[in-house]
């Protein structure tokens, strides 16, 4: 039986971690809730590096790496890929399809966070769900904005700032009643694919709002790609 190493961190990951064997590792960044209830074994921490990983992958006998890591966890799929090379084991990864604009929308491509700064510079009372980067730049805030950021890490509002403290999926009603509530004039989000944070991009499309949108990175090449967990899963039973 192939030992695997799936990293993850991800809904779709915890998806896949759950049909696992009890020989199998389920590696985490640390961040976040760790699940206490699966077949295999939770690591949590980083590797060093690529060749930390190698180093892993060899010392625990690891026959196949899955990358169900976040579309933007860019570096963790290049150490993956390399890893997996250099201990000379198949990689495999979640490759989630981008979200797609629809009639209707409005949204403001950026590359990075100067170019989204620039873009929010008109609105006033942004709704942030990029993740922890914006709990980062609060003492950065234009006088004239008030920031909502939603994200998993707890930390105290400012003048000028409330966080939101949640974990998706997040429903079309619920969103719906937050944005009625808090009055936001724009959405800023990462193209994360998948359904669970999709139904703010109905909403905002519904309320006419724009969404500055952070393109997604380069990803390395796999030896294997699936889009969807499903597919995923049904490769790994046939192929153990």
């Amino acid at each position: 039986m192939t030992r695997v190493l799936l990293l993850g961190g991800t809904g779709d990951a915890l998806r896949i971690a759950r049909q696992l064997a009890s020989g199998d590792v389920y590696s985490l960044a640390g961040l976040g809730k760790v699940p206490d209830d699966l077949p295999c074994t939770v690591r949590v921490g980083g590797f060093g590096g690529s060749e930390g990983m190698a180093r892993y992958i060899a010392d625990e006998g690891i026959g196949l790496v899955i990358d169900a890591t976040h579309p933007y966890a860019a570096q963790i799929s290049a150490n993956a890929v390399e890893a997996a090379r250099c201990a000379c084991v198949p990689c495999w990864a979640l490759r989630r399809p981008a979200w797609q604009p629809q009639a209707g929308d409005d949204w403001r491509m950026v590359g990075d966070w100067d170019e989204l700064t620039m873009a929010l510079a008109p609105f006033r009372r942004p709704l942030f769900t990029l993740g922890r980067e914006p709990l980062a730049h609060l003492d950065e805030i234009p006088a004239h904005q008030f920031w909502f950021v939603r994200c998993l890490d707890s930390h105290e509002d400012t003048e000028r700032s409330r966080i939101l403290v949640a974990r998706g999926p997040f429903m079309l009603e619920g969103e719906r009643a937050l944005f009625a509530l808090q009055g936001f004039d724009v959405v800023v989000s990462k193209n994360s694919g998948g359904s669970a944070t999709e139904a703010k991009l109905e909403v905002a499309r519904e309320r006419r709002l724009p969404v500055v949108m952070l393109r997604r990175p380069s990803l390395p090449a796999a030896d294997r790609e699936f889009e969807s967990v499903a597919e995923l899963l049904e490769t790994l039973h046939l192929s153990h």
